[in-house]
């Protein structure tokens, strides 16, 4: 009747699945990024402190101690 034996997969194949895989995972980091970055986004909007000003006072702090 029927075989037990299973079939090997080819190269090809096993290389596709791999790709797929690899570019999953990829979107799902992007997507954990955006995710992040937007709670920081909030967080930051809570705390009254906008990006720009946050960049600013860094760049203030670095001059401060290169002066010195």
């Amino acid at each position: 009747m029927g075989s037990n034996t299973k079939r090997q997969q080819t190269m090809a194949k096993m290389s596709r699945e791999r790709a797929l895989r690899e570019k999953r995972a990829r979107k799902q980091e992007k997507k954990e990024e955006k995710k992040l970055a937007a709670a920081a986004a909030l967080a930051a909007e809570e705390a009254g402190i906008t990006l720009d000003d946050a960049e600013g006072d860094e760049t203030a702090s670095d001059q401060e101690l290169e002066a010195d």
